[in-house]
């Protein structure tokens, strides 16, 4: 899919499990995501090619009214889909980094089955991945964290987290 988007001139940056990947990661993903550029032209190929695809709303009940196009993309911020080669989520902001001007900032180029690819640096997929705060991150945070403390010699930069006040107690005091 990566290599077809590629091909196609979609804008875009690779983040999450591919992207990990990318970085030597050992973790095996399921599907490719990527944050892309909303500007029209680049909204058009990317939907002509989920289109080709026959890219539908993944886990909605087949056969319901849904028509993959730009509109559908410019409409829906994130969108989680099934294709004929796979699952794809695509995105046009990515937590902790920002809308995809921020994630090109936030990436480096790497080679790719004969190409290079644009995909989020291995400091930003750790802010991404925290930023994300899902359960499932958690363990991959720990391994790409390991990957850039053996890559830099040191661990990688914290972005202090915004401290929560302690919630208050619903119960009435007691005397």
């Amino acid at each position: 899919m990566l290599l077809d988007l590629v091909g196609a001139d979609v804008r875009l940056v690779v983040i999450g499990g591919v992207s990990a990947t990318l970085h030597g990661s050992a973790y095996i993903t399921k599907d490719l995501d990527l944050c892309y550029d909303t500007e029209p032209d680049n909204i058009e190929r990317l939907a002509n090619r989920l289109r080709d695809w026959h890219a539908y709303l993944y886990g909605v009940e087949p056969g319901l009214p849904w028509t993959m196009d730009a509109r559908a993309i410019r409409t829906n911020p994130v969108l989680t889909l099934i294709t004929d080669h796979g699952r794809i989520d695509v995105m046009d902001q990515v937590a902790g980094i920002g809308d995809y001007a921020a994630c090109v900032r936030a990436s480096e180029e790497m080679p790719f089955e004969g190409t290079r690819v644009r995909t989020l640096s291995l400091d930003a997929l750790i802010i991404a991945k925290r930023a994300a705060a899902r359960t499932k991150d958690q363990a991959r945070v720990l391994e790409l964290e390991a990957l850039y403390a053996k890559v830099h010699g040191h661990e990688p930069p914290r972005v202090r987290e915004p401290t929560r006040r302690p919630r208050r107690s619903r119960r009435p005091h007691r005397a």
